[in-house]
């Protein structure tokens, strides 16, 4: 389960984040590019936009049930 107190400081603001416990798989960024994108710098993702259609919601899930480090977070 991804740490809220653990967030990568690049997320947006909102329900989806990545925590620092990512090892840049790249699996949330191929299921939902328009939500997950890569921090070159650390060699994090993290969610630089939320979702907003139901299908945007439905792959940033998808991205959340797929992380092998649990490193996805929906605060809802």
């Amino acid at each position: 389960m991804a740490d809220k107190i653990d967030k990568n400081p690049l997320n947006v603001s909102g329900k989806y984040y990545n925590d620092t416990n990512c090892i840049d798989c790249d699996l949330c960024r191929e299921i939902a590019p328009q939500i997950f994108t890569r921090d070159d710098n650390e060699g994090l993702s993290y969610a630089h936009r939320q979702p907003v259609t139901e299908a945007e919601i439905t792959l940033a899930e998808e991205a959340l049930n797929s992380c092998p480090t649990e490193s996805i977070g929906n605060d809802g």
